[in-house]
């Protein structure tokens, strides 16, 4: 087995801001000179996470609505009291989608669905640079 190593860099909004990883990952595995294996990406930090969806705009703005409701931002969160800032619902929300993702890849090729696609979400409340850590693991 083989592990190559790369990262994907994203500008975001912040706010539940998703973008489309898909195409970036997709060619860091054909440039890995790897046939079959699994790409992880990884997002550090405790903001932001890293799941499939239907990347379209209604599927976009549910999902920002479901997690609205479950993590309002207009609650009074502890960690404002403990940190002193206002992100405690990106703390929540990143936890509850999560910080990594795992895709099997064969014959150089994400072995995603039609309609799915990788994206980071980002919930913190400003905007941020992030970058997602990709190992890809094959032969």
């Amino acid at each position: 087995m083989t592990v190559v190593s790369g990262a994907i860099a994203a500008t975001t909004r912040g706010d539940g801001d998703t973008i489309d990883l898909t195409r970036e990952l997709a060619e860091l595995v054909t440039e890995s000179g790897l046939t079959d294996g699994v790409a992880t990406l990884f997002i550090g930090g405790s903001t932001a996470g890293i799941t499939t969806v239907e990347y379209e705009s209604g599927v976009i703005d549910d999902i920002k609505e479901v997690l609205e409701t479950l993590a309002p931002s207009k609650r009074d969160w502890r960690h404002h009291k403990r940190w002193g800032d206002h992100n405690g619902h990106s703390h929540i929300r990143s936890a509850l989608v999560g910080p990594s993702l795992s895709v099997p890849f064969i014959d150089k090729s994400l072995t995603l669905g039609t309609w799915q696609q990788v994206v980071l979400m980002d919930f913190d409340e400003c905007p941020r640079t992030r970058e997602v850590i990709v190992q890809l693991v094959g032969e």
